[in-house]
């Protein structure tokens, strides 16, 4: 049940932000800050499971996989990763 409550919060918030397009992280890199709220909050989500990430007992193969994902896919990425990485 544990698990579970992260991915019940979060999925309410990734439904309302799916549909924004959010910049990846790669785009903040480049263009600072000034690319809106929902990429903001794609940004702090991205980052909270890139550190949840860096800090489980998956091999190091494995991290950098679901790393990788998170940048290149940053909302997709974020679902797959909270429904079936967790």
């Amino acid at each position: 049940m544990r698990k579970l409550i992260p991915a019940l919060v979060l999925f309410p918030a990734a439904l309302l932000f799916a549909g924004c397009g959010g910049p990846t992280l790669i785009d903040y890199a480049e263009h600072g800050w000034g690319l809106g709220l929902c990429g903001t909050v794609v940004l702090i989500m991205d980052v909270i499971a890139i550190i949840e990430i860096s800090g489980s007992d998956r091999t190091f193969g494995g991290k950098v996989l679901w790393v990788l994902l998170l940048i290149f896919f940053p909302v997709g990425g974020l679902l797959i990763y909270y429904f079936f990485g967790r």
